[in-house]
């Protein structure tokens, strides 16, 4: 059975040194994917899961739904925001990977009174740059959506 090929526009390298938080805005037709809203965003909490376990942590789903992220107990690792409008998608998450958590003292991240906000390198315990899990990201996206990712240089292509 062959993958449906995602074509998937690279604009460049990350553009700071260290960037601090992988930020995923994928861009899906879900009727022709006939995969329903609830689902896909289930699947992008399903690829940051996998990646968590790659990289030996327990991360969760929030709960009770309609929260949506992947949580570190009562701190949010990964936040995820869709919108869809006519099956297609915009927007996506955001994966704190070595960000300053002490921004967040300063907000109620995503509106939640009493959470707290984590990153890959609070809970492992040393530095983890968006470069050092962009390639097992991509891969548990493949993996999670059944495609095969394709690098487009020009969006022309």
């Amino acid at each position: 059975m062959s993958r449906p090929a995602v074509r998937v526009l690279r604009l460049g390298a990350v553009p700071y040194a260290e960037a601090l938080r992988l930020l995923a805005f994928p861009v899906l037709d879900l009727r022709r994917r006939r995969l329903p809203l609830r689902a896909y965003v289930a699947g992008l909490e399903a690829l940051v899961l996998r990646l968590c376990r790659r990289l030996g942590l327990r991360a969760a789903r929030a709960l009770p739904p309609p929260f949506t992220g992947v949580w570190m107990g009562d701190s949010k690792l990964c936040a995820i925001g869709v919108h869809c409008g006519n099956h297609i998608t915009s927007h996506g998450l955001a994966l704190n990977c070595c960000t300053d958590l002490t921004w967040f003292d300063h907000i109620v991240p995503c509106g939640l009174e009493g959470k707290g906000v984590t990153s890959l390198s609070h809970e492992l315990g040393q530095h983890v740059a968006v470069s050092h899990v962009l390639e097992p990201f991509l891969d548990s996206f493949q993996e999670v959506f059944d495609c095969t990712l394709v690098s487009s240089e020009d969006p022309g292509d």
